[in-house]
């Protein structure tokens, strides 16, 4: 056991994602550096009434593979099914074989910032219609946002520390970070860490278009997610999910597991400012940046990319580029800089674990995914944003950024491990 809790190290031995541009880490990579977009008119419904009518969905999903059985895929709401499915991929991809493993060490931190909304919808119709003597009983279970992470622990008996996170946007760092910190107090050997959204419901848009939070180009939905351009209106709703296998690297050397990074530092700050609106001059998330620095004990020098919370926001996006500014000061200029939320929309809770895959990947290809449909650049978003066209560059460490309503801010650092 190592003297000093600062000194376990952590790393990424697994990765698993669901997203709009595939259902696999490698299809969301080969799409993301294509500059593919996700987005398009909604096909689940008709969105006709709507001010936003597009969005980043889905395709061609299954969950079976992951479920013990087809019954508990239909006891299950579509965002479990996606934390479930992502974090069974994680466990497929680390190698990790459980029956050779003390479960007892195991645990999963899998959150969703707002949970089970489609069954949310429809059992209130019920409820309406018929009464409440036909709801399902099965509906708060379905509906709660911890079940992902309760689930996926019984359906492979892991008995070790979890839980599940919900801060809004941040929910999926929050979680990778807090599984870090869990690791390296020595309270378990290997953590699942992510997050689930599926909110593209009726209820769910309808929401987001009464906060005028969503872009309104439907007629151009696959240019319409613009982070840090000057005709953005708003950000583009996506779903999905993404889980990261963390292990403690002992752990990890001793079953001579496939290390793709290391994770190094994480910084959790509030705006304490507002509901919805970030601090205009980026204070909370300048912080958090430099808790998450100080964490890796690392100088802003030794960052090369930082995938930026990006949302598309009009006060978001020059929020974060003042904090990017404040933290780093003239190395600002060197970093790259890009928001992958222009080709997957923004997947709320499920955000910062896909985005984590992509950071790990840009870590192993030196190949750093672009911001697209970014045409003509807001005056006060001044940075480089790597706008349209995938870049070559060695990336040795990187920040990932997630933000969230409510003033939530999570940071992780990850970087190329060394043995």
């Amino acid at each position: 056991m190592a003297s000093n809790w600062m000194d376990r190290r952590v790393v990424v031995t697994g990765m698993g994602v669901v997203t709009p541009l595939g259902n696999t880490v490698d299809e969301l990579w080969k799409n993301l550096v294509a500059g593919q977009s996700g987005v398009d008119r909604i096909s689940a419904w008709d969105p006709a009434a709507y001010d936003c009518q597009i969005a980043a969905e889905v395709k061609n999903f299954s969950a079976a593979s992951a479920f013990p059985s087809p019954k508990e895929v239909r006891r299950t709401d579509r965002y479990a099914q996606f934390n479930i499915f992502a974090a069974h991929q994680a466990l497929l991809d680390s190698g990790l074989d459980l029956d050779k493993t003390d479960r007892d060490q195991v645990g999963a931190f899998l959150g969703s910032g707002i949970g089970g909304l489609s069954t949310t919808e429809e059992q209130h119709t019920v409820l309406m219609t018929k009464g409440p003597g036909r709801m399902s009983p099965f509906v708060i279970p379905m509906m709660i946002l911890n079940m992902g992470s309760g689930l996926f622990s019984m359906y492979y008996k892991l008995r070790g520390p979890n839980l599940a996170t919900c801060t809004a946007c941040a929910t999926a760092s929050h979680a990778m970070g807090e599984a870090w910190r869990t690791l390296k107090m020595g309270d378990a050997k290997v953590m699942f860490a992510g997050g689930a959204e599926a909110t593209i419901t009726p209820f769910g848009v309808g929401g987001f278009c009464a906060m005028r939070a969503m872009s309104t180009r439907n007629a151009e939905p696959r240019r319409a997610s613009r982070p840090f351009d000057q005709g953005r209106d708003g950000f583009i709703m996506g779903e999905g999910a993404g889980v990261v296998v963390l292990e403690e690297l002992e752990h990890a050397k001793a079953r001579g597991a496939r290390i793709y990074a290391e994770v190094v530092g994480y910084g959790n700050t509030a705006d304490a400012n507002h509901m919805t609106a970030p601090d205009p001059e980026g204070g909370g998330a300048a912080r958090c940046m430099a808790m998450a620095l100080r964490n890796a004990g690392m100088n802003p020098t030794d960052i090369d990319y930082i995938n930026a919370h990006g949302t598309s926001t009009p006060l978001g996006d020059i929020a974060e580029t003042k904090a990017i500014k404040r933290v780093f000061g003239e190395h600002a200029r060197s970093l790259l800089v890009s928001s992958t939320k222009s080709c997957t929309g923004h997947m709320l809770g499920a955000a910062g674990a896909v985005e984590m895959a992509a950071c790990i990947r840009a870590l192993q290809t030196g190949l750093v995914p672009p911001t697209i449909n970014l045409e003509n650049p807001d005056p006060e978003c001044d940075l480089d944003y790597v706008p349209n066209v995938a870049r070559e560059k060695t990336v040795n460490a990187f920040i990932n950024n997630s933000f969230g309503f409510g003033g939530h801010n999570a940071c992780v650092i990850g970087r190329k491990f060394v043995g």
